[in-house]
């Protein structure tokens, strides 16, 4: 039986093709950096059930046949280049779920994510983009049965008490071998200044993998 790690590394290799035929005009530093890309979207995919990773392949699967570049697509849904799906009414409510939940997660962990981006649209300025923007741009680029089975993840961890933002930064201060986001939270309030976790002297972005995760 097929295991969710290996349906991510399927994904994540046809993402990674995908991100590498971007047209962008300058680089982003997922292109350059396709590790710290893998990484992201592994801790965005830690959540999603077993049918939810499988339809989501299927889509990369489907449009890389059809000589479609799902990445490309995403760009271009952020920067309202095309119109917003009207074919489901998934989209919304899937953007309202996870924003409350990364509200919460910003509240509780205000020092770890102050130099994340700002939660929703009516927050951004000076050219910043989103936490709803980045979230929104990615869901429009699901088919329909992806959205709805990534529906049924969202209502399921709720129905838990679970929190999908609350998931991802876990496995993703996991893996940079910390003991735990509140342990972070405490390092970075206690030391603002200082970063972590560097890498060749610089840092990485520490509180919003989404900026990556999410087409970067």
């Amino acid at each position: 039986m097929t295991t969710p790690a290996q349906l991510i590394d399927q994904i994540i290799a046809l993402e990674l093709a995908m991100l590498r035929s971007v047209p962008v005009g300058q680089r982003s530093l997922c292109q350059e950096e396709p590790e710290r890309f893998s990484l992201y979207r592994r801790a965005q995919f830690v959540s999603w059930s077993l049918r939810t990773l499988s339809s989501y392949l299927e889509d990369l699967i489907v449009a890389q046949k059809a000589d479609v570049n799902l990445l490309t697509l995403k760009y271009a849904q952020m920067e309202n280049l095309l119109p917003r799906r009207n074919d489901t009414q998934l989209v919304e409510p899937l953007v309202d779920a996870m924003c409350q939940w990364q509200g919460e997660f910003m509240a509780r962990y205000p020092h770890f994510m102050a130099q994340g981006r700002p939660l929703r649209e009516d927050d951004a300025c000076n050219g910043e983009t989103s936490f709803e923007t980045h979230l929104r741009g990615e869901l429009e680029s699901y088919s329909t049965a992806t959205l709805e089975l990534l529906w049924r993840d969202v209502q399921c961890l709720q129905q838990q008490g679970k929190n999908m933002s609350e998931q991802t930064y876990a496995y993703l201060v996991q893996q940079w071998g910390l003991d735990s986001v509140d342990h972070l939270e405490a390092f970075m309030e206690r030391h603002p200044k200082v970063h972590p976790v560097q890498k060749n002297g610089e840092n990485p972005p520490l509180s919003d993998p989404l900026s990556c995760a999410l087409i970067h």
